[in-house]
């Protein structure tokens, strides 16, 4: 397949307990890394999607050992800088049945907010790409990075590729200056492919309804270059216990996939990076929207099943999802 993706943004070392412990519990952490758009390279790389990561790690063994881990699943790595910094962390502590999961951030002041615009050639990176994902989490961490964004959306544009992003706000990243609101707009009107909830679109560029429909009919009204939003909705039975349906908004209807009972959930992080790596894959291979909502929405239920923050699956498992086929069997 001569598709080939371009993702941008920060990874982080994430530090778990082990199985269910809480914090206070632990004695020891499990090691990975992993970050939004990073996770939804690593995922497409199983799909057979060509995919190159775009960050900015700290030179020493972490940062090496970082690049392993993305090597390993398969995802091209040569447009990656090092430079003076730290890597940033988080910590998870799993919850189960009525006990919420907990995730504790150690990101300030990490090597890839230090990226700064003319470190990376981004007219090389997109050499024989067709579309290119950020996220709102890469404008949130410094100027820096939404300055590099912006130039990665600006190439992008102009060499033809497909842009999608998942401007999924977080209240707490934004602590260099600027609001969401300041930097979010100019990004968001060259992107084609959002993903966003009501509360993303109003806290990100001040756009709401009273209803999905209703905010995305504005949203596109405000930023006409936006082809398709779509979010998942999650009903949270418990921490053990989910319900997930993906929808999506094409400017005309509202497809909408089957929704999925999610029990016994191994570890949610990253569901929303698998269900965005289904959806790329849905609209390279020019599935329909509604194939696709599909696709993207088994893929992340897949994802619960997993540990750590990669969707470790490949496209014919979800297929076979999507068909209710091989559901909990044992495979010989």
């Amino acid at each position: 397949m001569k598709n080939k993706v371009i993702t941008l943004g920060e990874i982080l070392l994430r530090l778990s307990t082990p199985g269910f412990a809480r914090f206070t519990q632990a004695g020891s952490f499990q090691a990975l890394y992993a970050g939004s758009e990073a996770n939804v390279a690593a995922s497409l790389s199983h799909f057979g999607i060509p995919s190159a990561h775009v960050t900015r790690f700290p030179d020493n063994d972490l940062g090496k050992a970082a690049v392993q881990t993305l090597r390993r699943y398969g995802v091209d790595t040569q447009h990656i800088v090092f430079g003076p910094g730290r890597m940033a962390i988080y910590f998870l502590e799993n919850g189960s049945m009525q006990r919420a999961s907990r995730v504790i951030y150690d990101r300030f002041d990490s090597a890839f907010a230090h990226i700064e615009r003319g470190m990376i050639d981004w007219d090389n990176v997109f050499a024989g790409a067709t579309w290119f994902h950020w996220t709102g989490i890469t404008p949130a961490l410094s100027q820096g990075a939404a300055d590099v964004c912006w130039d990665a959306i600006s190439v992008a544009r102009r060499k033809g590729l497909t842009v999608s992003g998942d401007i999924n706000y977080r209240r707490n990243l934004w602590q260099y200056g600027k609001t969401a609101q300041d930097i979010m707009p100019a990004l968001i009107a060259g992107t084609d492919i959002v993903v966003a909830g009501i509360a993303d679109m109003e806290n990100c560029a001040g756009v709401t309804g009273a209803t999905f429909e209703d905010a995305c009919r504005a949203f596109m009204q405000a930023f006409p270059q936006v082809k398709k939003i779509t979010t998942t909705i999650r009903d949270s039975v418990s921490s053990s216990h989910n319900r997930l349906t993906g929808i999506v908004w094409n400017g005309q209807t509202l497809v909408s996939s089957q929704p999925y009972e999610l029990t016994h959930i191994v570890d949610r992080v990253g569901g929303g990076d698998a269900y965005m790596a289904g959806l790329i894959y849905g609209m390279l291979t020019q599935k329909s929207d509604a194939d696709t909502v599909e696709f993207a929405t088994a893929a992340s239920a897949l994802k619960h099943s997993i540990e750590g923050d990669v969707n470790l699956v490949t496209a014919e498992e979800v297929e076979a999802l999507v068909k209710g086929e091989n559901v909990g069997k044992l495979l010989r």
